[in-house]
């Protein structure tokens, strides 16, 4: 059944309270996993967030390694699988100091030859998101990756993703290469998502918040805790519904099969 992973990202803007709050709903409403992320703003290069204000929320939002294990252990503890995706070697490396089972490389270091193979040879599984990636690299980045420890997400890095780009169908040419591939879903709400079922993915991951209120653009486009609950209902009720019961009448049937079967019939 494909899982859910909710990514709090740095929606927390660095309040471990917040930060817990958020993991707690998130597992409390169906999600399989959820995922922060790891980066430190000192190796962050010059750009528009220097004029945005967006620098000053990555001051705030980043985490060291010990709010990130304070984070891991309190996921732990209500028995909530949590990760990290790494913007750079260094955060691969204090993320594999509290865990090495599973770690992301988002979209935009898809190509960060030198991270993938680190990821490849510390970490017992990898996800790797295909955004601002074009196919062949895609290819060419998990080269190294052994695929029975590699997820491919497609995804499309437009935040929100409108739905006229978000190009479902490619799913099944990432599956062709791929034993595990899920969605990595940007656009507003959990319709998007709802369809990629079609694709049998195996993650959908989707930007999740409790409050779209809170600062920072990826607050306003996250899912809420009953939008997550929608979402896992719905995965499970595909999950019942695609799954193959024999080719004749089912036990249900029973009853309509023996009395009801032939009571309309004329003498």
């Amino acid at each position: 059944m494909t899982k859910i992973i909710a990514e709090i990202g740095w929606n927390h803007m660095g309040s471990l309270k917040l930060a817990k709050k958020m993991i707690l709903e998130a597992k409390r409403n169906g999600a399989d996993f959820v995922k922060t992320q790891i980066f430190s703003v000192e190796n962050l290069k010059k750009g528009p967030w220097d004029k945005d204000g967006r620098r000053e929320i990555y001051k705030k939002a980043q985490l060291d390694y010990k709010k990130y294990k304070e984070l891991f252990d309190y996921a732990k503890k209500i028995k909530c699988k949590f990760f990290a995706s790494a913007m750079s070697l260094k955060d691969a490396e204090l993320i594999k100091k509290v865990n090495n089972k599973l770690i992301k490389i988002p979209s935009m270091e898809s190509r960060n030859i030198s991270l993938i193979n680190y990821c490849s040879k510390n970490f017992k599984h990898v996800i790797i998101s295909s955004g601002t990636s074009k196919f062949k690299e895609i290819l060419n980045s998990c080269k190294k990756i052994p695929k029975t420890k590699l997820t491919v997400l497609h995804c499309v890095s437009s935040y929100p993703c409108e739905f006229a780009d978000v190009n479902l169908p490619k799913i099944n040419l990432f599956k062709k290469k791929f034993k595990s591939v899920g969605f990595s879903d940007h656009t507003l709400g959990i319709e998007a998502s709802i369809l990629s079922l079609k694709y049998n993915p195996t993650y959908i991951e989707k930007h999740f918040t409790i409050n779209n209120s809170l600062p920072g653009r990826d607050n306003k486009f996250a899912i809420l805790p009953k939008d997550l609950r929608s979402l896992k209902d719905i995965i499970i009720k595909n999950n019942l519904a695609n799954k193959f019961q024999g080719k004749d009448f089912l036990k249900c049937e029973t009853e309509a099969r023996k009395i009801y079967s032939g009571r309309w019939n004329k003498k």
